[in-house]
Parts: structure tokens; sequence; C-alpha cells
């Protein structure tokens, strides 16, 4: 894909979603961190149902430090693998009250430190709550990068790199979320929806159904 053909693709989507954010709900950098931890293998309304209920008790390292692996496990309960999300929740606000003055870190170092966080969770919560042009693959961006051809690779650290060289500056901050979005509801996994694609005309992918 040239870059003709992917700025075109960007603009689009800005186009159609000037200021794209996560659909996860938060109101600090510290309240995503923990939807994100919680959003691992989960959907982004399941963790919003418990986020709801939780941040309205507990929405500071303290506050849920306070709280136990046995006060935060009824929070999440519903969440897949709230065990041993809640311990890691738990782990990483101590982190944060010993070592960062109860604030989440601004560095990639410092937040993969952090338990139950990877490279693809930091990434998130650079780009969301700091502004950081970071790009964050997940399964939906990983398979619009290389199903459209934006920025195809065989690993999403690959796609990763790929994205951040390919996407033009102007769209980096926000590509994350509007990948993301057009994963999730136009270019789904089993059939992606090809007649109602609004970048349908710039994709690469060979087996578009346009019938």
């Amino acid at each position: 894909m040239n870059r003709t053909k992917r700025t075109a693709i960007f603009k689009t989507l800005r186009d159609g979603n000037p200021n794209p954010t996560t659909e996860l709900n938060y109101e600090s950098p510290f309240e995503l961190l923990i939807a994100v931890i919680l959003s691992a293998q989960a959907t982004d309304i399941s963790v919003n149902k418990a986020t709801d209920k939780l941040f309205p008790v507990a929405n500071t390292p303290q506050a849920i430090f306070s709280l136990g692996v046995e006060g935060l496990t009824p929070f999440i309960k519903t969440i897949g693998l709230f065990n041993s999300k809640a311990e890691n929740v738990i782990k990483t606000c101590r982190i944060l009250i010993d070592e960062h003055d109860s604030e989440v870190p601004r560095t990639r170092e410092a937040l993969e430190k952090l338990p139950g966080v990877g490279r693809k969770t930091a990434n998130v919560v650079l780009n969301t709550a700091f502004g950081e042009p970071t790009i964050a693959v997940d399964t939906h961006i990983f398979r619009v990068s290389n199903r459209t051809g934006v920025a195809p690779g065989k690993t999403p650290l690959e796609v990763e790199k790929r994205l951040l060289r390919l996407v033009p500056d102007e769209f980096k901050k926000d590509a994350h979320h509007w990948l993301i979005l057009h994963g999730r509801y136009v270019c789904k996994a089993r059939k992606p929806l090809c007649k109602e694609c609004p970048i349908v005309e710039w994709c690469e992918y060979r087996k578009k159904e346009l019938g």
C-alpha cells in the first residue's frame, strides 16, 4: 500500500470520527490504567459495568489497595480472569503508592514494571491518558492492519512498528482508536461489512464482498 492510499484511509476515518477515544469509562489516568488492566481478554462493556460500581467506592491507589484482594474481587468477579486481575491490581496500587507518589508513571519502562501491564496496556495509557503518539496493537488492529494492507505484519510488535513508521504524523495520535473502532464495528473478524465500509476503495483485501 502506498502513502496516498494510507493517507486517504486515515483522512476518511478522521472525517467520520474527528475526536475518537476509548470506550472504557474513566475520569483519571489511574482509572484508565485499572480499566485497561481489567480489559485483558474481556469486553469494554463488561469492564465498564464493573468499574461503574468500583470507582464511586474506590478510585485512587490507596483506596483500592485498602480494599485488598478480597474487597476488590466482588466488584470485578463478572470479568474473566478476575482472581489474577484482582491480585495484579492490588500489587500495582502498592507500587504506585510506594514508588510513584500514587501517580501513574508516564514512561513505558515504568508502566511495564506494573503487574498486569504489558506493552499493549502501556501503549493505551500513554496514548489515551497522556496524548503520546503510541499505537497499541490488539486483535482488532492486528486484523485490520493486515487485512487492509495498511501495515501488515506477522506479530503485534511488527505491526506496531510498521504503523508507527507508515502512518502519517498528523494521524498518529488517534490512529489507535480509529483502527480499533473500525475493526470492532466494520472490519469484523468473521465477516467484514465491506458494503458499509467507508475506506473500501483503498482497502487491499482480496476477498471483499461488495455484491
